[in-house]
């Protein structure tokens, strides 16, 4: 189990910082399709925050197809495999790199530096997934 640390002082809510860790400890291969994770209450619990946080994290996480929540196995990471590339995935990527994409133009960033940081980050991914 990959550990979470969350940033309480953060602007991003809790239950997305939970739900975009999963998904990197997934990407990183630190989780694998059907672990377990946590309980709901146990996870919360680690963490000190309120169960209805993890419980929301866990739901978008099944809705998007990264955990099979199952009532005598629990919550597991997708025995079958993460979810694929489709249009719809493509435009809520699009959607959510917009505003970064339109900051960053803003503030003076190349489309070289901008593809640089996107470049080295996939390559951690890469480099730690192997």
């Amino acid at each position: 189990m990959v550990i979470l640390e969350l940033d309480l002082n953060s602007d991003t809510p809790i239950y997305l910082q939970i739900k975009e860790k999963i998904i990197e400890g997934i990407a990183l291969k630190q989780l694998v399709p059907g672990e377990g994770l946590p309980s709901v209450r146990a996870l919360a619990s680690d963490l000190g925050v309120n169960m209805h946080t993890v419980n929301k994290a866990y739901q978008l996480l099944k809705q998007d197809g990264y955990l099979l929540i199952h009532r005598q196995k629990g919550v597991v990471i997708q025995p079958e495999g993460m979810p694929s590339v489709d249009n719809d995935y493509l435009e809520k990527l699009k959607n959510r790199l917009q505003p970064l994409i339109s900051e960053s133009v803003c503030r003076g960033m190349t489309s070289e530096q901008f593809m640089r940081i996107c470049h080295d980050i996939l390559g951690q991914f890469e480099e730690k997934g192997e």
